[in-house]
């Protein structure tokens, strides 16, 4: 008998018993096949690829193990309760018995996800590291319409579009925007937060248009998810820095849609209560026996404090940092830099500019911004306004006090971390090149020229030198370099000149001791009988030396050779991959070389 020889009907090994195909998984636990999908989303289970595809490639597989999961998950037992009560509502209908049908779907049962974001998020660092397809998700809701026949809820979108309203005015508040970039797509924005980085993508404020090759039921699922796990993030993140959660808006702001300056006067406010309530603790120590007022609800005190507290047309920043809140020394030496970027800056927005994101970027890093319409915090008239972001090709009236800039310059100077010259963002001028931040340039092998450009002025912001152009890093060891531009004085520069001339010498005997080796081994390998043409072939040793790229080559072929086949593949598609990036930076020079000469020819 073989020793792997296993009867018919006895217990499966390997494979077979490993992994179960998906229509298998689905009369397992006797469920419809969407109601499979929505469990394996929430859960955070996914197919897998066995080595061995026991059933055949055209299955999908899941692990065992997950099946099992599903099997005892305590949702699984609400849905078939919230199905055999659907039911009950359909009977009651369909036998006209219009009270009963009332009644049942007063008493709907619900549920909840708490549970599972515990389960799949023990720690809150695991949550942020899983909240980049949240956060995108979330906008992509908050920016859609409102639609019936895809089941796209009124009140899904308005809570979309709170959370991640929320979202936002923390980041502003606590200066954790790193950096962001505006592409054909929407707006990309990048966070750190407990030392993990967060990029997220807002679509463009202009109308959507759903395509309908599209599974919305699926996405819902997904948000459904993505709205319990942010609302988990948002608390979290507000009780760190002594904020109530929820907060609580001025309705006349959010009527207005200026949620997030609704947000700022609610942090602002939390602050002045924070104040006042340590000032007068003692007094209501005191006065707490002898007087009892009404017992109000809580939501309502909140509310009329909030509304007393804050007038309708007081003017002021966007984001202040909450008091007492987070103290300047457990801010990183990056947050200290994003606090004060704008810290004198004064902005006004036009109508015609994406004013949600500029509410969200410019008071991130320190600037205070006003705009054009109701509930703006100051008029277009103030003379403390330093900057108006227009994207006009003309601008009628202008004010000589302030520079009139467009959209592109905040977001340039907020990549660069300095204020970049105003003069090719002012209006009616074609803006410089948009450069991405999440691209490395000394990686991909092309340095755009406004690169070059942003990274001088860096430089010169820090006091910095940096190499003229033409000029490489290795020339600035040159003492004599340093001396002529003023960097070191004379006595440095002749101890440094010192330095690299024993450097120098050094290395010319070293070579000079390498050459003599490889003489003495060539003259070793020649044979007896040849001893007359010795001292020629030592002689044409000297000037011919062996060509080290064909050794690397030949060493490359070799280790080619030994290779797996697998690992030869892997290769090669490493290979294809340098060759196609080092054609599309030949692409990108080729490029500028012609704009370049058709700048010449036009002169």
């Amino acid at each position: 008998m073989p020793k792997h020889y296993r009867p018919a009907g006895k217990k499966k090994e390997g494979n077979a018993a490993r992994y179960i195909t998906r229509s298998q998984a689905v009369k397992y636990l006797q469920v419809s096949l969407s109601l499979f999908r929505k469990l394996c989303i929430l859960k955070g289970i996914f197919p897998r690829e066995p080595k061995k595809k026991v059933k055949g490639n055209h299955h999908t597989y899941y692990h065992t193990k997950d099946i099992l999961f599903l099997k005892h998950e305590p949702l699984l037992e609400k849905f078939r309760e919230m199905r055999a009560y659907e039911k009950k509502i359909k009977k009651a209908v369909s036998k006209k018995n219009r009270d009963l049908a009332e009644r049942l779907l007063t008493r709907k049962p619900s549920y909840t996800l708490d549970m599972l974001i515990r389960e799949r998020y023990p720690k809150f660092i695991d949550a942020l590291r899983d909240l980049d397809d949240c956060l995108s998700m979330v906008h992509l809701f908050a920016a859609l319409p409102a639609v019936e026949r895809e089941k796209i809820p009124v009140n899904r979108v308005h809570n979309c579009r709170r959370l991640g309203h929320e979202w936002q005015a923390y980041i502003a508040r606590t200066h954790k925007l790193r950096k962001t970039f505006i592409s054909v797509k929407g707006i990309y924005y990048q966070a750190e937060i407990d030392g993990q980085k967060i990029t997220w993508l807002t679509p463009h404020a202009l109308q959507q248009v759903l395509p309908d090759d599209v599974d919305y039921n699926i996405m819902l699922t997904f948000l459904e998810f993505y709205e319990t796990l942010q609302a988990f993030v948002n608390f979290k993140l507000y009780h760190s820095i002594n904020v109530k959660y929820p907060p609580i808006l001025d309705p006349r702001l959010e009527a207005l849609a200026a949620d997030l300056y609704a947000l700022s006067r609610y942090f602002d406010n939390r602050a002045s209560m924070a104040e006042s309530s340590t000032t007068s603790f003692s007094e209501t120590d005191v006065s707490k026996d002898q007087v009892e007022g009404p017992n109000y609800d809580e939501s309502e005190l909140r509310l009329a404090q909030l509304q007393q507290q804050i007038p309708s047309n007081e003017p002021g920043a966007l984001m202040h940092l909450v008091q007492n809140a987070t103290e300047t020394d457990e801010d990183d030496s990056d947050t200290r830099e994003c606090k004060t970027l704008f810290k004198d800056v004064k902005f006004f927005l036009s109508r015609e500019v994406p004013r949600e994101s500029l509410l969200f970027v410019i008071p991130a890093f320190g600037g205070s911004v006003s705009w054009d319409g109701e509930g703006a915090p100051f008029k277009e008239t103030d003379q403390n306004i330093t900057h108006q972001v227009v994207d006009r090709p003309t601008q009628g009236h202008k004010f000589l006090s302030r520079e009139y800039v467009q959209p592109q310059w905040i977001y340039d100077c907020v990549n660069a971390r300095i204020l970049l010259p105003v003069e090719d963002y002012i209006v009616g001028r074609i803006p410089p090149p948009h450069l991405s931040p999440f691209v490395d340039n000394e990686a991909e092998g092309y340095v755009p020229e406004y690169a070059e450009t942003i990274k001088r002025l860096q430089a010169a912001a820090r006091n910095e030198v940096l190499p003229m152009p033409g000029v490489g890093k290795e020339d600035l060891d040159d003492p004599q370099n340093l001396l002529v531009e003023g960097v070191i004085d004379r006595a440095e520069a002749i101890e440094a000149a010192t330095k690299k001339r024993k450097m120098s010498v050094l290395q010319k005997q070293y070579h000079d001791e390498l050459k003599k080796e490889l003489r003495s081994t060539q003259i070793s390998t020649a044979s007896d009988g040849n001893k007359e043409s010795v001292p020629e072939h030592v002689d044409a040793g000297e000037d011919s030396l062996p060509d080290l790229s064909q050794i690397s080559k030949d060493a490359d072929s070799m280790s080619k050779i030994v290779m797996p086949r697998k690992k030869q593949k892997l290769l090669k598609a490493m290979e294809i991959g340098k060759e196609r990036k080092q054609a599309s930076v030949d692409r990108l020079k080729e490029r500028k070389r012609k704009i370049e000469e058709g700048k010449k020819s036009g002169k």
